[in-house]
């Protein structure tokens, strides 16, 4: 039986890195025609903003604001077979800028779902374990929403497109009554009347004043919904242990991009790759709540990218204070074996 259904992830994830030209412009080589798609300046002081084709290209979101979306050709005006076409905006495409951008691959614009209580519009990739969500909120008790995915999500990442909010971070990972914010360095909060875990059908909301992040009375929302996938991503936690000889974390994988935050204290959310400049201890990293210019990780947010998982360096309090639960979600640049289950763990 093969370890990974996954062979090459780089067909469903995958880091392309581009500089600005100042005029519109397609940036190929992604490797497939992207569903979501994060973009962040590197060399100055820029949001990041994230564009899916649910919502429909040229329809913005920032992760490190509350405000609603906004529909601007400046940004990123559409999706293409191997990549995307950019407009003119500082954010994603101006002169002498130098840029990432993260992909995914879900199902394209999606299809309606009424596997919940109330309908969404859902694109789903089961093989990777990623869907797009978008719904209306009604602001009642007990409410669900379909996710598309064969299994329930364990991680999910949540915005109200038409109000002013911050973006809730929930899900298994983190625990059912639990939340973080995708744009604060604020730690987990525990919520009053949340509902169940989610399940392998539908994301389980909450109309009380607690959860608003998600089911406001008539606010659209969208959600980014992930579980792990044996070989490809892994969505988990570790303990920090406060050492230069920092937590190993397996994961199964060669990651080529993993994002972390700590649960239990004020930090930011980190995120690092396999493509910017700098690798393991000294690789970049870049900040999902912050608009800062990307710094380095030697003897600041330090790691090593190994061929099974990560390697936390230092004592860097972003990924390893002694005793502090950290969240991680992770994607792989290869899986650690192929096809024989027996050299893996």
């Amino acid at each position: 039986m093969a370890y990974t259904t996954i062979k090459k992830p780089s067909d469903y994830f995958n880091t392309k890195l581009y500089d600005g030209t100042g005029s519109v412009a397609n940036v190929t080589g992604v490797g497939f025609q992207p569903d979501f798609t994060w973009i962040k300046r590197r060399n100055d002081t820029r949001s990041h903003f994230v564009t899916d084709a649910v919502r429909g290209a040229g329809k913005q979101l920032k992760t490190n604001l509350t405000g609603t979306e906004t529909s601007y050709s400046g940004y990123l005006n559409s999706f293409i077979s191997d990549g995307f076409t950019l407009g003119t905006d500082g954010d994603s495409n101006d002169t002498g800028g130098t840029y990432t951008s993260w992909n995914w691959l879900a199902n394209g614009a999606g299809s309606s779902n009424t596997d919940g209580s109330i309908t969404s519009t859902v694109s789903a990739n089961t093989t990777s374990g990623f869907s797009i969500v978008s719904y209306t909120g009604n602001g009642s008790t007990n409410q669900s929403v379909g996710h598309g995915l064969s299994q329930a999500p364990e991680i999910l990442i949540t915005k109200g497109r038409t109000n002013t909010q911050n973006w809730a971070v929930y899900g298994s990972v983190i625990g059912v009554d639990k939340r973080l914010y995708l744009n604060t360095t604020d730690a987990v909060a525990t919520l009053s009347g949340y509902l169940p875990a989610d399940t392998s059908s539908v994301i389980n909301l909450s109309g009380t004043s607690s959860m608003s992040n998600i089911n406001t009375s008539s606010i659209d929302y969208i959600t980014y919904a992930f579980h792990s996938v044996k070989g490809y991503s892994k969505i988990g936690s570790y303990t920090g242990n406060g050492n230069a000889d920092g937590t190993f974390v397996y994961t199964g994988f060669k990651p080529a991009f993993y994002i972390i935050k700590s649960a239990t204290g004020t930090r930011s959310w980190i995120i690092k790759d396999n493509k910017r400049p700098g690798y393991n201890v000294n690789g970049s990293y870049l900040l999902a709540n912050g608009s800062e210019v990307e710094g380095t990780g030697s003897g600041n947010v330090a790691s090593d990218e190994l061929s099974n998982g990560f390697k936390i360096r230092g004592t860097s309090t972003s990924l390893n204070f002694s005793g502090e639960t950290y969240i991680y979600m992770a994607f792989a640049e290869e899986p650690l074996v192929g096809d024989n289950p027996c050299t893996a763990r």
